[in-house]
């Protein structure tokens, strides 16, 4: 334990030296974070002639801290959206949304139908449909690059702070069908209730617990009541206190979260960057701890289990599942090329995905180890590809549309 204690602290200590030089370069957090997880796990027992760690890390524990760092993200990039530039924008995030999604989760379906002959017709779906979120946090490098259009950014943005909580009744859905929990008549019916269940109970309680919670937070600022040192950790426990109470009720934390963040900025207006910058240590810690879960926890089965239809699958999952959708969605909206093709592939997958694998192992369904490794070779790939390409695309497609200005 003291070994591993040991590796865990002098990793920390050395990231922590040299975090800022790496934000420059094509080297991204996850990435690391994720590589240093797989080497806890195998390199570093094997050196102190321990047991491999892996194994001992229940998946429960990934997925718990996949969801708080989802819902803190959501929440603080909500927080932070400008609003004047989303509102004028605004038909961007929707037709990414309502047509871009259904239409990514179709292409997805068809091309597993095509590479997994042993899935069932509903285990395809229920694998497009995981498959489908982008991740806020690792698409955080694209959406908070001031070089990266005001539009395009918000957009992006909004539709990663959304989808995920859009597809979890439709991921509910394939799940109760393929387990035979739901009854196959009336489906349409059911997949409309959970939809209108997750989105509306999610909101509400997001909001609500975001206006009382705003307005406690603001009488204890006015009389000075919150120490200095404390100064970021209401708007944590605000995240997940929106994040829990809307589980609870029966809808989608994800949605009560980003709804919420929505409120807080609303609330707090201009002076949401000075609560804001404070805690986006903790989101940084979360994120850390995530990654490194992940690294000890999947990359090493995900590898063993490997083959030429998963990885096909996982590469056709991150570009043309993706870019394909997103050309046919923005059609009309006055869409550059390089703009249709900078959207399609900033679409990166990590913490949602997780959070449905965790929910499908969770299942009896014959199918679930390979749609466990599909899951993790997308978001391992996406990790490594769109961690190495978020600075340098960003940049030149930037000055390009700058150069046309």
């Amino acid at each position: 334990m003291y070994e591993v204690l040991i590796v865990v602290a002098a990793f920390v200590l050395a990231y922590s030296l040299v975090s800022g030089r790496l934000a420059k370069t094509i080297v991204s957090g996850p990435m690391v974070y994720t590589a240093f997880g797989f080497m806890v796990s195998t390199a570093v027992p094997s050196m102190f002639g321990l047991e491999p760690i892996g194994s001992e890390i229940k998946r429960e524990t990934l997925s718990a801290m996949a969801e708080f760092t989802l819902a803190f993200v959501l929440f603080t990039g909500a927080g932070g959206a400008n609003f004047s530039q989303l509102r004028k924008n605004k038909a961007l995030p929707v037709r990414l949304l309502l047509i871009g999604l259904p239409l990514t989760i179709a292409v997805g379906y068809v091309v597993g139908t095509a590479l997994f002959p042993d899935l069932s017709l509903f285990e395809v779906a229920i694998l497009a449909t995981i498959l489908a979120p982008t991740d806020a946090a690792l698409g955080q490098a694209v959406v908070t690059n001031p070089v990266v259009p005001d539009d395009i950014r918000e957009g992006l943005n909004a539709e990663s702070g959304l989808n995920d909580g859009v597809c979890v009744p439709f991921l509910l859905l394939f799940l109760g069908l393929a387990t035979g929990t739901l009854d196959k008549s009336g489906t349409a019916g059911a997949a409309i209730g959970l939809v209108a269940q997750e989105i509306g109970i999610g909101a509400v309680s997001g909001a609500l617990v975001t206006l009382v919670g705003c307005f406690f937070i603001g009488r204890a600022a006015t009389k000075g009541w919150i120490a200095a040192v404390w100064a970021p950790a209401p708007l944590v426990a605000l995240s997940l206190l929106a994040f829990g109470t809307a589980q609870l009720a029966g809808g989608s934390g994800f949605i009560a979260c980003f709804v919420g963040g929505l409120v807080f900025n609303v609330i707090i207006g201009d002076k949401r960057g000075d609560i804001l910058e404070p805690a986006s240590t903790f989101g940084e810690l979360f994120q850390l701890l995530t990654w490194v879960l992940f690294g000890a926890f999947a990359v090493a089965p995900s590898i063993q289990a490997a083959s030429g239809p998963v990885v096909l699958y996982a590469l056709l999952s991150l570009t043309l599942a993706r870019m394909i959708p997103v050309a046919l969605c923005v059609v009309g909206l006055g869409c550059r090329t390089d703009t249709k093709l900078f959207m399609g592939w900033f679409g990166p997958r990590g913490l949602a995905t997780i959070v449905f694998i965790v929910m499908v192992l969770d299942t009896d369904l014959p199918g679930r180890e390979l749609i466990q490794t599909v899951g993790a070779w997308t978001i391992l790939l996406s990790v490594v590809l769109h961690g190495i390409t978020a600075n340098p695309l960003a940049a030149r497609y930037g000055a390009r549309v700058k150069a046309r200005s």
